[in-house]
């Protein structure tokens, strides 16, 4: 057993869902969405560069000693799996481990609408999950998978940057394949994975612009692709995937988009205000026909107002997710209001903050 599961174990224990190791501080939890500091010494760097040194391949070792930079799954005997991610700072070595989850997740049992059922069912089409750093896009992902897999007999290859959830063999066939270890890029893998007879393709993130390219090309091809972006609503997502191409490739590339896109589901995870916990709010865009010509014409601006008539399709805005779940008296008007996009429309749950904020 490695020394650091104990800290693995304190985090399963507490519940936490990040461990924060850092060289010149204490560790870290973070629970219920706040970071809570650990009773233990100041970490100094040679001994935390020993603790992370000791679950670290060798190859994953030598590659952080060269960037500064390092991802990886870790398990721990008895305890669970963590995504790991390494990095250099002022003081030193420093880590976060984020804890996964050792049974992928059912659409129900997230409390997901029946749209992403749905959608994890089409034959082909691009399905984004964007939101923020923490805001649970791989587990959406994950859950859209494992329905998939376990309705569908289809191959699935998946290409993540490391693999976190596992998916067991179901109805369909599922191959896992992660960054660094079996291919060299997503770029490579997804090139590739267009010759190895996929029907579903999950690309861990869409990082740059070749594989932008090529997930929208497999899309075109009769592929179902399932991506994420760390973008904050579905407008921003459309607009961050033209803008990374050249401007005489905007037309082609929105062209493209219209036409294989099938939803964005942007995502935040709020602390509860009832209850310890925390709880999702989901904008969802359908592609249909007035969003094609929206996004070909290059009006984005006008993306919104489509969600919030387009409800009986299964479309909504953040806001009127947010709106239920303050009705509801699940998250706190202040954080509602600091992710509003019209911000007027919860000025009187958070008044007084939100005037010394604006």
């Amino acid at each position: 057993m490695a020394q650091i599961d104990a800290f693995f174990q304190m985090l399963k224990e507490t519940g936490a869902s990040d461990l924060h190791l850092s060289s010149g501080a204490q560790p870290v939890l973070r629970i219920n969405g706040r970071l809570e500091r650990i009773k233990y010494k100041t970490l100094e760097n040679e001994e935390l560069k020993a603790l992370l040194y000791e679950i670290a391949p060798e190859r994953l070792v030598k590659s952080y000693e060269e960037t500064g930079d390092l991802d990886f799954a870790y398990a721990s005997p008895g305890i669970g799996r963590f995504r790991a991610n390494y990095f250099r700072q002022e003081r030193g070595a420093a880590a976060a481990f984020r804890a996964i989850p050792e049974t992928v997740p059912t659409l129900a049992d997230l409390g997901l609408p029946d749209i992403l059922a749905e959608l994890a069912l089409r034959p082909k089409g691009l399905v984004l999950v964007t939101g923020p750093t923490g805001s649970g896009k791989s587990t959406t992902l994950a859950a859209m998978v494992r329905h998939a897999a376990e309705n569908r007999r289809d191959h699935i290859i998946t290409i993540e940057d490391p693999i976190e959830f596992v998916h067991a063999p179901a109805a369909a066939l599922v191959n896992q394949r992660e960054v660094g270890r079996d291919t060299k890029s997503f770029a490579a893998a997804l090139r590739g994975a267009l010759r190895e007879d996929p029907d579903i393709i999950l690309v861990g993130e869409m990082r740059d612009m070749e594989t932008i390219e090529l997930a929208l090309e497999a899309a075109e091809t009769g592929h179902l692709v399932l991506s994420t972006l760390h973008t904050v609503s579905a407008a921003k997502t459309i607009d961050r995937i033209i803008d990374v191409f050249p401007g005489d490739r905007q037309p082609q590339i929105r062209s493209a988009l219209s036409e294989s896109l099938s939803a964005v589901i942007s995502q935040v995870l709020f602390t509860r205000a009832d209850a310890p916990g925390r709880v999702l709010a989901q904008e969802i865009l359908l592609a249909n026909t007035a969003v094609r010509n929206i996004i070909r014409e290059n009006k984005v601006f006008q993306l919104y107002s489509v969600m919030e008539t387009g409800k009986k399709q299964g479309m909504r805005t953040l806001d009127e997710a947010m709106l239920d779940l303050l009705a509801a008296g699940r998250i706190d008007g202040l954080d509602a209001w600091r992710n509003a996009f019209n911000k007027t429309r919860f000025a009187d749950v958070a008044p007084k903050t939100a005037g010394r904020e604006a």
